[in-house]
């Protein structure tokens, strides 16, 4: 799995942005060496003009360009990347006085043709930075064209997600009511309601909704898609080993499908050593491959057909607890073995930190899609409908709304569905005002297709994002959640078709029942209509 690498580079981005000579029409003039390396102006065949950093000693030896940035301002930046050999991570790295180095997006850059680096920085305070370019192997030469930085002020990101949210999530619908005959039914009054939405927006649950009705019509008033926070994981369902108990799990289940809610499966097993059943951590390697094989079979199988997703190795970039243990191919196995107990559920790889944080470069796009790229080439995976889990447990501080969208469209490359899997912010003075900005990122980026948030009542142990305290009132985070769920629906209208019979309205994407009002015997028709994406007419016959 890997970007679009092209023989020439496009152009840059905004035309630069508040880069200087971006595209390298004026020679190096406003580039200078960073460390220890030197620079030199290229030209390709076609003329195309770019710039190579080498005799680099240093993983930051590179060129580099000083820019001022704006405090309070989002950066988006792209630059298109060659090397002189093989492949290599290249990285943007901003570096900022009296603050870490940040790393502002990678690409996996190969020798023979340009990639895009795409990524950003938000400026916390006014300041100078200058820009890097990252490659450890400091044999490589690295090629630049094309650099851009854009700023957008906050204002200016929610109006751009605003355009795509009504671009992806809506569909302009233009409508004939007739009679039966196909006679035009002449102004008509129309009544719209929308039931349900296409998009999944939806909610961790966990144990203390089996005995809280508080809780429950708080969850099912508002919610259709949920996952299980602790309930379907190994050390809830087998803490003593050959004890299984999924008592706890079934219950949910059956609230879950009594109230119309799907559920994501989390998780079949966990990498990580710290979050396995007690009794597994001193396995033998046999004594584990029989467990961990029993574990799979027994959950998979009893849920089979119930869930619309399941993550199948929780965090396997970050840790490698089977692996170590069983092989270098046990993730693809237990991939593989999911496959063929319940072939209609799409499998997830789950990770943090792939949109929360640029520096972990375990888990950035160009390890996730190798991850994911070995797992479903293991031989019987081809078949497999495989999903990309990103977690979002974002920390403090505004969220870096740039570097996100530039990971989500790279991992959309893929042509898989991106899911944020357990989203939410840690405890802080404007942690409404960050989780309505990535909740928002989510929503509009074409290639997200559900959003599940890790977060709830207090009453319930959710101390990182609370949406109701204890007498089920409002948090600000909770607000913030109840008005996207009003707002991405479509409010209940009434309008009249005109002289022919025609209306014409802009819907968000689900299921609506529309009641058609007789003009001549004022007797109302009720029917059920789905609008998506590719819905631009509907005839009604009334």
């Amino acid at each position: 799995m890997s970007n679009q690498c092209l023989v020439e580079p496009k152009t840059a981005q905004d035309g630069g942005g508040i880069i200087a000579n971006p595209d390298f029409t004026h020679g190096m003039e406003g580039w200078a060496v960073h460390g220890q390396g030197a620079m030199k102006e290229e030209m390709s065949r076609n003329g195309n003009r770019f710039i190579v950093a080498y005799n680099r000693t240093q993983s930051l030896d590179s060129i580099s360009q000083k820019v001022q940035l704006g405090g309070g301002l989002i950066y988006s930046f792209s630059a298109w990347i060659q090397i002189n050999k093989g492949s290599e991570r290249v990285a943007v790295v901003f570096k900022i006085p009296h603050t870490e180095l940040v790393i502002g997006g990678r690409v996996l850059a190969r020798n023979g043709c340009w990639s895009l680096l795409k990524g950003g920085i938000f400026a916390n305070f006014t300041s100078h930075a200058d820009i890097l370019f990252e490659s450890n192997n400091t044999a490589t030469e690295i090629w630049v064209d094309s650099v851009s930085l854009q700023p957008f002020t906050l204002e200016q990101w929610r109006a751009q997600q605003d355009e795509k949210i009504d671009k992806e999530r809506k569909s302009k619908v233009r409508f004939k009511v007739t009679y039966g005959n196909g006679t035009a039914m002449d102004s008509a009054t129309v009544s719209i309601k929308q039931t349900r939405s296409e998009f999944p927006f939806g909610c961790g649950m966990n144990f203390h909704i089996i005995d809280s009705t508080d809780y429950q019509n708080w969850f099912a008033s508002r919610f259709k898609y949920t996952t299980f926070t602790n309930q379907m994981k190994w050390y809830s369902n087998e803490p003593k080993q050959g004890q299984e108990n999924y008592t706890v799990a079934d219950t949910m289940v059956k609230f879950a499908q009594k109230n119309g809610i799907s559920i994501r499966g989390h998780n079949i097993l966990w990498d990580d050593p710290k979050y396995q059943p007690e009794w597994v951590k001193n396995l033998t390697s046999d004594e584990l491959r029989k467990a961990a094989a029993k574990r799979v079979d027994s959950v998979v199988s009893r849920y089979a057909g119930q869930l619309i997703a399941w993550d199948v190795i929780n965090e396997n970039l970050h840790f490698s607890f089977f692996e170590d243990k069983l092989g270098k191919n046990a993730s693809s196995r237990y991939f593989k073995r999911a496959y063929e107990l319940d072939p209609k559920t799409t499998m997830f790889l789950n990770e943090f930190n792939t949109i929360e944080y640029s520096n972990d470069e375990d888990v950035d796009p160009i390890s996730y899609m190798k991850k994911l790229g070995a797992i479903l080439s293991y031989p019987g995976n081809q078949g497999i409908l495989a999903g990309i889990g990103l977690e979002g447990h974002f920390g403090v501080g505004q969220p870096n709304l740039a570097y996100m969208r530039s990971v989500l469209d790279i991992l959309s490359s893929t042509g898989l569905p991106l899911w944020l899997t357990e989203v939410d912010v840690v405890k802080e003075p404007n942690q409404a005002e960050y989780l309505e900005q990535i909740l928002r990122e989510g929503y509009c980026h074409h290639a997200v297709k559900g959003i599940i948030m890790f977060a709830g009542p207090a009453t319930a142990g959710f101390n990182a994002t609370t949406l109701v305290d204890k007498d089920f009132k409002n948090t600000p985070s909770g607000d913030v959640v109840d008005k996207l769920i009003d707002e991405w629906r479509t409010k209940p209208t009434e309008t009249k078709a005109d002289g022919e019979g025609y209306f014409e309205m802009s819907l968000f994407l689900g299921d609506y029942n529309i009641t058609i009002k007789n003009p001549v015997t004022n007797c109302s028709t009720t029917l059920s209509y789905r609008v998506t994406k590719g819905t631009t007419f509907i005839h009604i016959i009334a």
